[in-house]
């Protein structure tokens, strides 16, 4: 180890230490014999940087550490944490809330003046900015569910568009073709916006011109080979999607969850097509089903019992319209099955506080996006 005795008594060989100023620092370790000693002494900064406004001067009130002792300490024990670094590791740095207990808990900066007890989210000056809590952040530290419901508007709108396509059926494919196309431009905006990818042009247009790609090649080939046409372009633009990604010049990470996203969102705008491969009148008790099954599910219920009294509206209106188009009592099965997916497509836009956004766009389209596979499979087997 470096013999450093003649810097033993720092005080004696120079006066007035105690308030040195960090700017003269480096011009008094010229006078050294040693040519390596500087490389003893933690690196102090000069000048203001986004450090000096929340931490004290290292000497003034946190005292003096003898040279190579942070060093020492640290090659010993890992945990030792040089007293500069104090305010680096505070919770709020490290995007920790403050709070009542636990670590940063009740604690004030120094030199800065601020108080982290009682703060409302924020912290001290970092590189990236003021830490913020979300909502959903305190939901999970308070143990609350990120939970929330998209309401009785949104389930309004998903009433009115299913009642569009069921009454569209029964005139004819290509008046379904109109809020269908409506239906896959919502969800592909919605899905987007659900996972906090927002603006997303690109994907949202990719998302879409798949659905329109779909819709068109089921009704060249018809009704009997919907799952050729559906299945045909999704494959296609799974692969599309692929070689988008892989020409961004984005970081990996950012390009496999937009991947991701627009899979998915690809993948529920072109199997809503679904609809218009499926039978007439299957397509006109489902999407009403799931017209009631969702108003249903916004009434001010317990979740459980919401869940049964929206299954069995379900199945009512199942019952219901499956008389006037000649299903009859098959309408009922239907009718359920549509909403138990429905259901699911709501609970799926109701994840991680959502915006009011997402309510309006996901909230309305993926209930009667999600419905389309058991509608088709559902209306095969009965009819």
């Amino acid at each position: 180890m470096t013999d450093q005795q003649p810097y033993q008594q720092p005080h004696q060989q120079y006066p007035g230490y105690e308030g040195y100023d960090q700017q003269g620092w480096p011009a008094q370790q010229q006078g050294y014999d040693d040519p390596q000693a500087h490389l003893q002494y933690t690196q102090q900064w000069q000048g203001q940087t986004w450090e000096t406004s929340v931490q004290p001067p290292v000497g003034a009130e946190q005292g003096y550490e003898a040279p190579g002792a942070g060093a020492d300490a640290a090659a010993v024990d890992p945990a030792y944490m040089a007293p500069g670094a104090a305010g680096l590791a505070h919770p709020s740095r490290l995007g920790v809330p403050p709070g009542p207990q636990g670590a940063g808990g009740g604690t004030t900066a120094q030199g800065g003046g601020a108080s982290f007890e009682g703060d409302p989210g924020y912290g001290p000056a970092t590189v990236g900015g003021n830490s913020r809590v979300t909502d959903a952040q305190r939901a999970r530290l308070e143990g609350r569910s990120p939970i929330i419901e998209p309401g009785m508007q949104p389930a309004v709108l998903t009433a009115v568009l299913g009642l569009l396509l069921s009454g569209a059926a029964a005139v004819g494919e290509f008046a379904l073709v109109v809020p269908l196309v409506v239906l896959q431009a919502v969800t592909a905006a919605g899905w987007f916006r659900l996972n906090g990818m927002w603006p997303a042009r690109q994907g949202i247009a990719l998302a879409f011109l798949g659905a329109l790609v779909s819709d068109v090649a089921l009704l060249v080939v018809g009704r009997e080979n919907a799952p050729a046409a559906i299945l045909g372009t999704l494959g296609v633009w799974v692969l599309l999607c692929l070689v988008l990604q892989l020409r961004s010049h984005a970081d990996p990470d950012e390009r496999m969850y937009g991947l991701m996203a627009t899979v998915a969102s690809a993948a529920l705008a072109i199997v809503a097509t679904g609809h218009l491969g499926a039978d007439p009148d299957a397509v006109s008790v489902g999407t009403a089903a799931v017209a009631v099954a969702v108003l249903a599910r916004a009434l001010p219920l317990p979740t459980p019992a919401s869940v049964v009294v929206s299954l069995l509206a379900a199945a009512g209106a199942g019952i219901a319209v499956g008389g006037m188009t000649g299903m009859g009592a098959k309408g009922a099965l239907l009718g359920a099955g549509a909403a138990v997916c429905a259901l699911i497509g709501h609970r799926v836009a109701a994840y991680d506080y959502p915006s009011r956004f997402v309510h309006f766009t996901a909230g309305v389209a993926l209930p009667l996006a999600a419905s389309a596979p058991a509608v088709y499979v559902l209306g095969r087997a009965l009819g």
